[in-house]
């Protein structure tokens, strides 16, 4: 979307290097109020040109007092918008509006209790005392001229602000993040109480949005899409499809590494859920033929990624012969945080222009379609059930792009593979069965292929491979830790590998959090 719908406000968060810039932008949604992350870098008259209904400040790890720290422009009070200040952006907007700021030398990490003096309209309603997450080294010791100061805490002489009038208000916490209690109360309170946004904003907006978007591009021509198995291309793919109808071919590449039943749901589930016309290549064979023997991780991630682009653009050519309008245009699953995390969080266009090379005709120039790319994981499963994705599909964990070629430590060849692939299996089921699926961000089943270890099953003595279990908690990957699963359900996988995979005699659990462990193990 290149620009929120005149039916939605529209929130800035202003970035300030902060890595919640995303989660506040979430909390934000998550409020029904729609929202953009942009550099605190942009103009002031290039943020106004939004015509935001409020603005953000977001936290970031310097100091204001430092040199070559993040500065705000004070013409920005200027404008009348409402803003709301946290962490550093609430210190950069108290010093910008003429309150104090002091460099005590004393910090304030983690859980801290935080003591509300006056309510006013941002606290109102929650407790007197609210545990928060700090983060600062900073102090504001005086309120600007005005202000209602709220709360305050052991480290923190103002720990909260308010001016109604002017509806800016600011808290010296992170009241985005999970362990600050009512902090989207607290969010909302600004949004609605002070700032007057309207709650307008849901993921089914986008459906309806976007389908008249990708008409009015596309006319009559023809698209084509990658389907990988995984929720990003299925629901995007999925958006098309309901706009455009069988202007659109789907390619879906079966190159042998997915999890049981993988291919079978998309070939089937998925085309019969959405009507997708779509191309099935078969290319097993050939990726197992190139990782024969490469053990090394970023050698099989390379293989797999060059002959992926092999494969699809082969496809794309017998597309492209095919009688019919012209193909102009590629569907391609991006979503907000690759559009922030590549510099383009500025609001950048929903269609741009791509080069596509690689055995096709040198002056043959696509245009990318990129129908999600507005949106949070969350919110793109959101998408998907309204489109009717069947919820295998929708639900399913983060997947890597080279499948279990790298959930299997050592070379992959169709033996090893079908070893993973039940090991895998009975994981799922077992989870799914414990209602554990929606407590799991991801579940690595990774097979040692290389290690044999000695067991004891029936009379004898065996030589098996070892399976390592890593299911791990997180919100966005960035960070992660091992989920505590229940006992029971360890057994209950432990047992039923061991048992049906007679290749296998040991299961460990991985219990390293994210730094320093990675979420997959190559």
């Amino acid at each position: 979307m290149g620009r929120v719908a005149p039916d939605h406000d529209l929130v800035l968060v202003v970035d300030f290097g902060a890595q919640y810039a995303q989660l506040i932008a979430r909390r934000v949604r998550e409020a029904r109020v729609y929202s953009e992350i942009v550099p605190h870098t942009m103009p002031i008259d290039e943020m106004l040109a939004k015509q935001p209904a409020a603005i953000i400040l977001s936290g970031g790890p310097s100091s204001v007092y430092e040199a070559g720290a993040p500065q705000l422009d004070a013409t920005l009070f200027d404008a009348e918008v409402p803003v709301f200040g946290i962490c550093y952006g609430f210190m950069a907007m108290a010093q910008a509006l003429g309150g104090s700021v002091a460099h005590t030398g004393q910090r304030e990490y983690g859980r801290t209790a935080v003591s509300v003096i006056d309510s006013g309209t941002l606290l109102a309603g929650l407790p007197t005392t609210l545990t928060s997450w700090m983060s600062h080294g900073d102090e504001v010791v005086a309120a600007p001229e005005g202000f209602l100061v709220n709360a305050n805490s052991p480290r923190a002489t103002v720990a909260a602000f308010e001016h109604t009038e002017r509806k800016l208000a600011g808290v010296q916490w992170h009241p985005e993040v999970l362990h600050s209690e009512h902090g989207q109360r607290v969010l909302e309170a600004f949004l609605v109480d002070i700032a007057g946004c309207r709650q307008t904003w849901t993921s089914s907006n986008i459906v309806e949005e976007q389908v008249e978007l990708i008409r009015q591009q596309v006319g009559d021509a023809r698209v084509i899409s990658a389907l990988s198995g995984g929720v990003d291309s299925a629901v995007s793919t999925a958006l098309v499809q309901r706009a455009i109808g069988d202007q659109l071919t789907a390619v879906f590449v079966d190159h042998g590494l997915l999890r049981e039943g993988e291919a079978e749901q998309v070939e089937k589930d998925y085309v019969e859920a959405t009507g997708v016309d779509l191309k099935v290549v078969d290319a097993r064979d050939q990726f197992l033929g190139f990782l024969a023997g490469v053990s090394d991780p970023e050698e099989k991630r390379k293989i797999i990624g060059r002959e992926f682009i092999r494969v699809f653009e082969a496809a794309e050519r017998e597309v492209l012969a095919t009688p019919g309008t012209p193909v102009k245009f590629l569907v391609q699953g991006t979503l907000y945080p690759d559009v922030v995390e590549s510099g383009g969080g500025a609001g950048a266009s929903n269609i741009k222009s791509h080069h596509n090379v690689g055995g096709l005709p040198e002056d043959l120039e696509f245009s990318l379609i990129e129908p999600l790319r507005t949106l949070f994981k969350d919110e793109v499963r959101d998408v998907g059930r309204q489109l009717g994705i069947p919820e295998a599909i929708v639900g399913r964990h983060p997947f890597p792009g080279p499948g279990l070629a790298i959930r299997i430590v050592g070379a992959v060849d169709a033996d090893r593979l079908r070893i993973l692939r039940r090991a895998d299996a009975i994981v799922r089921e077992e989870t799914t069965a414990a209602g554990l699926d929606g407590e799991i961000w991801q579940f690595p089943v990774v097979l040692l292929a290389d290690v044999r270890s000695v067991g004891v099953q029936g009379d004898g003595r065996t030589y098996g491979h070892p399976i390592v279990l890593r299911p791990v908690s997180s919100e966005d990957a960035m960070t992660a830790d091992w989920s505590r699963l229940p006992y029971d359900v360890l057994e209950r996988i432990s047992t039923r590998i061991t048992n049906e995979v007679d290749e296998v005699n040991r299961v460990v659990l991985d219990i390293t959090s994210k730094p320093p462990g990675t979420i997959e193990w190559e």
